[in-house]
């Protein structure tokens, strides 16, 4: 058996989807370490897990992409993010594995500086994505704007334009900033990457919380890369008393656990859906991220009179809402999306920034769901985006399952463990 150290971004969006991969290591037998928020080390702790915070400096490292004015922009905010981040992540995972000796490595794909640790360090070692990673892929549009697939000839030079103005252009940028931390936080003894497409795939496995019909076929990414399916979960806990009394069927509505200013779309759902049959029930965890911009979020006290048909919580765990719901209002988050999808409920994504117009635009790719622009939200369009979302229960039944067809944490285990046995 094996002694495994895992090690997360500061982001519960990130840390939650990794659980069920660590529950099934450790179920199979395998120590497992995990570096992860501080505030979730009691659950982690709880959970069976032996489990520290990472540096709380990486929560000051505020994420902001989400004011950026355009895809390109916003790549280039991320960019800022992670390689400020790495200063603190990359000597939090080298004195981790200090202390911990691990046999294997897993890091979350958004953890730049550990993953250049992880990669001088001679472990086996996987990245592990809860989103589609920026890979690029035949007859796949480049990463960042959500554009549509669009086959032929006509597609193939759209995307190859837009490749060189987007990827192309934050490339120029990351390049000499990542290289710059492979050559200083592995003591010179990485080379240089030559593209993105490298960056992302140093680690001789990638782990990828996804799969078909939901994403995209990829036969050209190679077997480094597995897409495992959806894996959803959330901290036990008992169903809140209301829900019993809830009238059904429920709209879902979420915003970003990593703030992001989308508390326009409660806003919208709160008056858009208040003469609608539907029981609405927003969250707004956000608010109790305990980062930087949180602290800017306003709460359940800034959304002024809740409707009678509407609850307004910080956090209520998903998958037991979802259990009555009939159609999930996400913010795009690949997490939210997906675990509504799971359980074959349609959505209405409305995307601010990060990954989600990339979620959106498979959400429209696997006729799941609708995709409502942040443009265009107001009340009534989002009354309007809901209504048409019912009549897409046949295509979220077909993500539950090829996301069940992808083996999930089972999968990821096993891939793991077979990195292991060929590692020299």
């Amino acid at each position: 058996m094996s002694t495994i150290l895992a090690y997360t971004s500061p982001a519960i969006g990130h840390l939650f989807p990794m659980v069920p991969l660590l529950l099934e290591l450790k179920a199979r037998g395998h120590e497992v370490h995990v570096r992860a928020l501080r505030q979730q080390i009691p659950m982690l702790r709880e959970a069976g897990f032996q489990a520290q915070a990472v540096d709380d400096r990486l929560l000051a490292v505020e994420a902001v992409d989400y004011r950026a004015g355009n895809a390109r922009a916003a790549l280039a905010s991320s960019v800022e993010t992670f390689t400020a981040r790495a200063r603190f992540d990359a000597p939090d995972l080298r004195a981790a594995m200090d202390a911990v000796k691990p046999d294997l490595l897993v890091v979350d794909i958004n953890s730049w500086g550990a993953r250049i640790v992880a990669e001088a360090s001679g472990l086996p070692w996987a990245t592990f994505s809860p989103y589609t990673p920026p890979l690029t892929s035949r007859g796949t549009p480049p990463f960042g704007p959500g554009l549509d697939p669009m086959p032929g000839p006509l597609g193939r030079g759209r995307d190859a334009l837009a490749r060189r103005l987007v990827v192309g252009a934050v490339e120029k940028l990351m390049l000499p900033r990542v290289n710059s931390l492979r050559a200083g936080l592995s003591g010179g003894g990485l080379a240089p990457v030559k593209g993105a497409d490298e960056m992302f795939r140093t680690a001789p496995l990638l782990l990828v919380t996804t799969s078909e019909p939901f994403e995209y076929p990829h036969p050209d990414w190679g077997r480094d890369v597995r897409m495992i399916g959806a894996l959803g979960w959330e901290p036990p806990s008992p169903p809140p008393a209301w829900l019993g009394d809830a009238a059904e069927p429920v709209v879902l509505v979420t915003t970003s656990s990593e703030y992001q200013a989308d508390e326009a779309i409660v806003r919208a759902a709160l008056e858009g859906l208040a003469a609608e049959p539907f029981t609405v029930v927003a969250t707004v965890p956000a608010a109790e991220t305990g980062s930087a911009g949180a602290a800017r979020a306003s709460g359940t006290a800034g959304f002024g009179s809740v409707p009678a048909n509407a609850r307004l919580e910080h956090f209520v765990p998903h998958g037991q809402v979802l259990e009555h719901a009939a159609v999930a209002v996400t913010h795009g988050g690949m997490g939210a999306t997906q675990k509504a999808l799971s359980k074959g409920v349609p959505v209405v994504v409305v995307p601010f920034g990060r990954d989600q117009h990339e979620v959106a635009a498979r959400v429209v790719a696997a006729d799941a769901g609708i995709r409502l622009s942040r443009k265009n939200l107001s009340p009534g369009t989002l009354r309007a985006a809901v209504r048409k979302a019912l009549a897409k229960k046949e295509g979220a039944r077909r993500v539950a399952a090829g996301f069940t067809a992808a083996g999930g944490a089972a999968a990821g285990a096993d891939a793991l463990e077979e990195l292991v046995r060929v590692h020299p």
